[in-house]
């Protein structure tokens, strides 16, 4: 039973992913037919993040009440609904409206599954999960383009994967026995215990709290900072051709995945601390080969090197978490972990959008470098503050 746990929640993970990248493939096909700028992207993806993060902050009063395997369901069904509402969507307006159950779908799952695998599985399960949630994120655009590419719509892209929450919203309402047989939370000791959820005051007052939060703040805002504007410096400052830029992105994306699915077995020999400075000294690597003035392969490598550092490190601070401040207290740091995660994907990169505007594109490294000082610095005050 426990193996097939195991397994429901990798087909969670996949749908966590599934909807992630719809929205940027789907996009160039949606905003003529609703007659607004391109750039009204950001305003649905803001609504969603904004969701995201105060369904985040409410998931320890969440899954104390409900327990994960009700959250994951309702959750999962919520998106399952929001997107079958874009795929509807006549009007800029009533996206906008479905963004809002959007984003709240995906903080409380997201949060409330990441605290179950942290405090029941092996930091291996972990990185595979998470590289499940790439495999996800990849199969949403594919998804996508094959409807596009088949004489369908874009609606019809947005229904598919409405479709495929629906399928495993059965899926994990007829699981939920199984998420009972385990405690929701389990002390150092073993045994079961359910604290008060926490408020955001309180945890703030919790030694290494506000490292942690700073720290998944930075990985975060250095992940998609890199993503967001790798092929921008390549072309722009390296002068690569965009054609050739674009897939050299994409090659830090497969290198997240990759190291994922390799960070896994690493966890064997490592534990969690290490496999984040392992990470980290990797992506500082990558910085600094993405510096020197060099060709198109060294500027290829640095950032295969970028992706390959921040494999392990988003699944292992979440799987340090009850290790750090023990497991009465780990949904609601993680609940505050994945808020600051996504306000550092949404502040970041557009506050290096006006430095490349105002003063160049050059900077991305020396902006990812000054985000991983940061980011190594919180994290050590995080391991002395909790050791």
């Amino acid at each position: 039973m426990v193996q097939l746990l195991l397994v429901i929640i990798y087909l969670a993970f996949i749908s966590l992913g599934l909807p992630d990248a719809l929205l940027g493939s789907a996009w160039p096909s949606m905003y003529s037919e609703f007659g607004v700028p391109i750039s009204y992207a950001g305003i649905i993806s803001m609504i969603i993040a904004a969701g995201t993060i105060v369904s985040s902050l409410q998931s320890d009063r969440l899954t104390r009440r409900l327990g994960t395997g009700k959250v994951t369901a309702i959750s999962v069904a919520v998106t399952a609904a929001a997107l079958f509402g874009f795929s509807v969507s006549q009007s800029f307006g009533m996206l906008c409206l479905w963004a809002i159950p959007y984003g709240l779908g995906a903080g409380s799952v997201d949060a409330s599954l990441n605290n179950y695998v942290a405090l029941h599985y092996e930091s291996k399960h972990m990185s595979w999960l998470h590289c499940m949630w790439g495999v996800g994120a990849t199969l949403g655009p594919y998804v996508m383009g094959y409807a596009l590419t088949r004489g369908m719509t874009w609606n019809s892209g947005y229904r598919i994967i409405s479709i495929l929450q629906v399928v495993l919203t059965a899926i994990l309402i007829f699981s939920l026995p199984l998420w009972k047989g385990r405690p929701q939370m389990t002390a150092e000791d073993g045994q079961e215990v359910s604290p008060k959820a926490l408020s955001l005051p309180e945890i703030m007052k919790i030694p290494g709290a506000k490292e942690v939060m700073l720290c998944f703040f930075c990985y975060c805002a250095l992940e998609q900072t890199a993503g967001l504007w790798a092929s921008s410096y390549l072309t722009l400052y390296k002068g690569v051709p965009a054609e050739t830029a674009a897939g050299y992105a994409s090659m830090f994306y497969i290198g997240i995945t990759i190291g994922r699915a390799l960070s896994g077995f690493i966890t064997m020999k490592l534990n969690d601390v290490q496999m984040i400075r392992l990470g980290q000294g990797i992506i500082g690597l990558g910085v600094l080969v993405l510096l020197l003035p060099l060709g198109e392969s060294v500027s290829l490598a640095g950032l295969i090197l970028i992706g390959l550092g921040c494999a392990p490190i988003y699944p292992c601070i979440i799987h340090s978490t009850p290790t750090h401040f023990g497991a009465d207290k780990s949904q609601a740091l993680i609940g505050v972990q994945m808020a600051c995660a996504y306000v550092g994907t949404c502040l970041m990169p557009p506050i290096f959008g006006l430095i490349a505007n105002h003063i160049s594109v050059a900077l991305l490294p020396v902006f990812l470098l000054v985000i991983l000082v940061l980011m190594v610095v919180m994290h050590e005050g995080l391991t002395r503050k909790t050791a």
